[in-house]
Order: C-alpha cells, then sequence, then structure tokens
C-alpha cells in the first residue's frame, strides 16, 4: 500500500503530461512561441510613430490616421477570440499555420494603401493574422509546464514578447524617417513568412492527448471544417473573479496608452522633438519597464503562491498569486502617470524630459507587474481552457482599450495632458480597489 510517506518513484500521471518533452524541447518550443508572439505587439506599436508621415502621405488628419490605430487593437480583439477557439479545436499548430498567410498578406496590402480606406481594411487583416501570438503562447505553455513553474515562465514568454512591445516604436519611427513606413510594413510580412516557416518545420501540438475537439469526431472528412463560435471564450468572463481582473488589468493597461500613443504631440512638441526616429525612442524606456516587470513579476508570483501553499500546509488557492500585483497597480503605475501628466505641462527642458523617461521607465514595470500575475492566475484557474481564458481576457481588454485609445488625443486637446493623466492615474486605482 501506497502511503504519504512513500518515495515517488514513478511520476503520476498528471505530472507525465508534462513531461512529455524533453526540457531543450520545451525552451525551443518558448522560444518560437515568444517569438510570434512578439508580432503582435511590434505591429501595434511600430504604427504609433508613423501616423504623421502617413497622414501627410495620404492626406488625412492625425486624429483620422489614429483611428486606424484604434480599429486595429479591435481586430485584435476579434483574432484572440477567434485564434483561441478553434485551437481548443484543431491544436495550436493549425491555428499559428493558419495565422501567419493573414499577417503576410495584410502587411503588404497596408504597405501598398493609397486611400484611408484600403488602409484601414488591410490593417484589420494584418492585426487579425498575427493576433493569436498572445493567446496560442499562453495556451502552449499550459500545456507543457505545472503550476509552480508556469508564472516564470509566462514571465520569460512576457518578457520577450514585450521587446516588440520596446523596440516597436524605435524601429517604426526610424524606418518611417530614414526608410519608409511602407517598407517597414513589407519587412513585417517577411517576418511573418519566416515564422510560418519555422513553426511548420519545428513547431509540435502541446495539447494534451485526447483534449482537441478533433480528437472527438469519429467520421472525419480528409478537410475537415467545423463551425466554433469564438464568443464562446466570452462566456469565461461570467465568473466574476475572471471579469474583475480583466477589468482591473484593462484599467491599468489604459495608463500605458494614455502616455504613448499622443507622445509625437505632447512630450514630442513640450521638448522639441520633430524626428520620428528620436520620438519612437523615447518608447524604449516604458517597454524596457514592462520586460522588467514581466520578468520580476513572472518570479515573484511563483514565490508568493508557493509560500501561501505552504502556510495553508498544501492547500492552494489561485488568488494567492494576485498579491503580487498590489505594489505595481496601487504605487507605481498611478503615481507615474500622474507625475508624467504634470512634468510635461509644468517642467521644460532636459530636465522635464529625462523625468517623464522616469517615468515611461517606472509605469512599465508597474504596468507588468499587474498583467503577468493576472495572465498567469487566468492559466491557473481555467486551465483546460487555458487560450479561450487568455483571449476572454485579452479580448475584453483590447475592447476597452480600442474605445478608450480614441478618446486619448481629443482628451489631450480638450483638457490638457496633465488632467488627462491623472484621470488615467485615478482609473488604475479603482482598477486595484
Amino acid at each position: 500500500m501506497v502511503s504519504e510517506e512513500s518515495p515517488l518513484l514513478v511520476a503520476t500521471a498528471h505530472e507525465a503530461i508534462y513531461n512529455r518533452f524533453a526540457p531543450h524541447k520545451k525552451r525551443w518550443i518558448v522560444f518560437l512561441v515568444s517569438s510570434v508572439g512578439l508580432l503582435p505587439m511590434f505591429v501595434q506599436t511600430a504604427f504609433v510613430p508613423s501616423i504623421p508621415q502617413i497622414a501627410k502621405d495620404l492626406d488625412l488628419t492625425h486624429a483620422v490616421v489614429s483611428l486606424t490605430f484604434s480599429l486595429s487593437i479591435l481586430a485584435n480583439a476579434v483574432g484572440l477570440l477567434v485564434w483561441a477557439a478553434y485551437s481548443s479545436f484543431y491544436g495550436r499548430r493549425s491555428m499559428y499555420l493558419w495565422g501567419m498567410p493573414f499577417l503576410c498578406i495584410g502587411s503588404c496590402g497596408v504597405a501598398l494603401s493609397s486611400s484611408l480606406q484600403s488602409l484601414l481594411f488591410w490593417r484589420l487583416v494584418q492585426t487579425f493574422g498575427c493576433a493569436g501570438g498572445m493567446t496560442l503562447g499562453h495556451g502552449v505553455i499550459g500545456d507543457i509546464y505545472k503550476l509552480g513553474e508556469r508564472g516564470t515562465v509566462i514571465g520569460v514568454f512576457f518578457g520577450v514578447t514585450l521587446l516588440g512591445y520596446a523596440v516597436g516604436p524605435f524601429l517604426g519611427g526610424a524606418a518611417t524617417q530614414y526608410w519608409s513606413w511602407r517598407n517597414l510594413h513589407y519587412s513585417i510580412g517577411a517576418w511573418g513568412l519566416l515564422e510560418l516557416l519555422l513553426i511548420y518545420l519545428s513547431f509540435p501540438e502541446t495539447s494534451h492527448p485526447g483534449t482537441l475537439g478533433i480528437d472527438k469526431v469519429t467520421r472525419r472528412r480528409w478537410i475537415h471544417i467545423t463551425w466554433v463560435n469564438p464568443l464562446s471564450s466570452l462566456w469565461l468572463l461570467r465568473s466574476p473573479n475572471l471579469f474583475a481582473v480583466m477589468f482591473a488589468s484593462a484599467l491599468v493597461l489604459i495608463s500605458s496608452y494614455v502616455i504613448l500613443v499622443p507622445m509625437a504631440y505632447t512630450i514630442g512638441i513640450r521638448y522639441g522633438i520633430t524626428n520620428e526616429a528620436i520620438v519612437g525612442a523615447c518608447f524604449l524606456p516604458n517597454g524596457l519597464g514592462s520586460i522588467t516587470g514581466a520578468l520580476v513579476s513572472g518570479r515573484l508570483s511563483d514565490i508568493v503562491v508557493r509560500k501561501w501553499r505552504e502556510k495553508r500546509r498544501g492547500v492552494w488557492c489561485p488568488e494567492d498569486r494576485l498579491r503580487a500585483t498590489w505594489i505595481g497597480g496601487l504605487l507605481m503605475v498611478p503615481l507615474s502617470i500622474g507625475a508624467s501628466g504634470l512634468i510635461t505641462t509644468y517642467i521644460g527642458g532636459p530636465i522635464g524630459l529625462a523625468l517623464n523617461i522616469l517615468c515611461l521607465y517606472v509605469n512599465g514595470v508597474g504596468v507588468d507587474s499587474v498583467l503577468n500575475p493576472i495572465s498567469s492566475y487566468n492559466v491557473d484557474v481555467v486551465h483546460s481552457r487555458s487560450a479561450e481564458a487568455a483571449a476572454a481576457y485579452m479580448a475584453s481588454r483590447w475592447l476597452i482599450i480600442s474605445a478608450v485609445t480614441a478618446l486619448v488625443i481629443p482628451s489631450v486637446e480638450r483638457i490638457g495632458v496633465a488632467w488627462t493623466d491623472i484621470i488615467a492615474a485615478i482609473l488604475a486605482v479603482i482598477g486595484q480597489g
């Protein structure tokens, strides 16, 4: 008879599921999904510094082109739901292979755009195609890593994907200034093609055996197409806990977009920065802060989970992971965004610019100190539908942010950058409350 004191010489069936891949294979899988996860962040942020030049080339207003950015966030939300829902039926690998062609074709379409209508359409196709990178990555990590390892790995995943957030504005600005915003999007299309080849050649299906919808189909056709309701993922948010953490994360993330979206018209104009590459470089501190916050909070959330599990003598409470969000959400985010608005308004010259750069870094650390533990929490509590849970969480969050970003520049023009940023700080505090 096996007792609690018996040595566990053989892994349990639950543990065996996570030992299907050797450690080096797991690292390669994480590398692949992280490199794909870079794309949605890069595609979004690289567009922002090029807004003035696109407006000039297509004879549009800045506000109209920034609307393109807001609508692309909406397309990203739709893509999150579609790719996650179908990944539960067809698998992670298939969704990566289906999504990348949309990105490649959409990027070429953006590069060839000559009117607002074509720009809008191809931006929607482009962002829809790469949207699955984040949610599918969460699902893959949940497939291959155990509970006690998951937060750290998701932190690494976030850290790598946030490189797109960090360098996207700089590279987008540099391409606009010294090359061409059109060539930038051709390059994104080529990047998508490379990712498609890598996934096709070396990425295995990671979903647990027997859990996919296609596995349960008894009479399968050679090309089996099944309707999967992409909105079904949103039903997961009927859980008060999942809805609460989604709404909290949206209110916190709004602060980053309130700073970044109008940067060319706030920090850029205030400190006399007209070069798109330099404006893009001003995004770097926020992206580097996000990477720092993701890496630190991932490990911290795992430590918090283990600590409280030991205190309860082995009883696990998933909400323990959320304790790791308090410092970032209650202090770093509201203080950094509020201070940035006041500094931009009242402090000029190099001192004001340097203080704003510090605020951008602190804001990045704070925001991802909240987002990363929440993402791990979603995978923990809905593990069997981890990609769908991540999609519902991210899509709902992006729907809120897409509406807010459309109001940022009009708000700055009407009530000023200080009051706009203070409102964002208050919303962040409410989210943590």
